[in-house]
């Protein structure tokens, strides 16, 4: 028997569930006090990743000097259009360098793999544009590597100079992927496929490939090559001593490269501004990313992610 005088009266149902929704609104309001409060952060880390990005603005990264100097532009790491060099960039600072009256030659400074052909051919064109124009002598100077898309452009200057242990070459083209059929067959997965147009799945990694598509592809292959062989022909005119693997795709050390009349001589920038060029500064045009627009980038992406997580809860939050 229960004494009824310590007893407990069970609340009512009506005050349990008043006391559950207090409980829930109370959860919610404070997620969105969370929220907002994540949310402001946000915003004025915002503001002050843009008081830097305004006190770090990207400026010119050389002031156009009046007196007679060799001017620089850099192309190094792969070239493409999301690549280390591009061709807006580098068309940008190749302008710069070449409007400069003080400018007495422009020097490619290629330190590169190579990359997209349609970048480098971009450049090349108006390499040889602004040449016509501004009537400027241009010498390419390789460090490391000059390879594949890195020559295409190196050719369109009127002289090339090499370390002796430099690479040269590797005039051919390439298409590269993968194909899972095989380990897709052994796991028993089926491959659905739709498409409207009998080629539109053309290189599908999931995809036998066929021997016309095969041939199709080596076909493009070979016309970009032939483009390639063009230019390298035009820009090096009578120097080239042409070999059966000239344009086989092959490389060559810096100092084969000139017995075989890829390169002019063996010379450095310095050697190229002081003995060639006669104008012993150098003033580098090179477009170059600043601290800012690096910081801007990571945590534009961070930002992002974070912005819709927090959308994400909230909406959990208020449901």
């Amino acid at each position: 028997m229960t004494d009824p005088e310590t007893q407990q009266p069970n609340p009512p149902a009506s005050d349990s569930l008043v006391f559950s929704q207090l409980a829930q609104a109370l959860l919610t309001e404070q997620r969105a006090a969370r929220f907002w409060k994540n949310l402001w952060r946000l915003v004025w880390l915002l503001v002050f990743g843009a008081v830097i990005w305004m006190g770090w603005s990207k400026t010119p990264s050389a002031t156009p000097s009046s007196s007679p100097h060799t001017a620089v532009v850099e192309l190094k790491g792969e070239i493409g259009a999301d690549g280390e060099v591009t061709a807006v960039a580098t068309i940008e600072s190749l302008r710069s360098a070449f409007d400069d009256a003080g400018a007495q030659a422009v020097v490619l400074i290629l330190n590169s793999p190579g990359g997209s052909p349609v970048q480098a051919g971009l450049i090349n064109d108006e390499i040889r544009r602004l040449k016509q124009i501004h009537k400027k002598p241009v010498y390419a100077v390789v460090e490391e590597t000059c390879a594949s898309a890195a020559y295409y452009v190196a050719v369109a200057a009127d002289e090339i100079y090499v370390d002796k242990a430099s690479v040269v070459g590797s005039i051919g083209v390439l298409m590269d992927g993968f194909g899972f059929t095989g380990l897709m067959d052994k796991l028993g997965v089926e491959r659905r496929l739709l498409t409207a147009g009998a080629n539109k799945g053309f290189l599908d990694p999931f995809s036998p490939q066929s021997d016309t598509h095969r041939q199709h592809a080596l076909n493009v292959l070979a016309e970009i090559h032939k483009q390639f062989i063009q230019v390298v022909k035009q820009g090096r005119g009578d120097r080239l001593k042409e070999t059966p693997d000239m344009f086989s795709g092959l490389f060559w050390s810096g100092a084969q490269a000139i017995e075989m009349g890829l390169a002019d001589g063996l010379g450095s920038v310095d050697h190229v501004a002081r003995d060639i060029v006669k104008a012993e500064e150098i003033v580098d045009y090179t477009q170059k990313e600043n601290v800012a627009e690096k910081l801007v980038k990571r945590f534009g992406a961070a930002a992002g992610k974070a912005s819709v997580q927090a959308l994400m809860q909230a909406n959990h939050a208020v449901r």
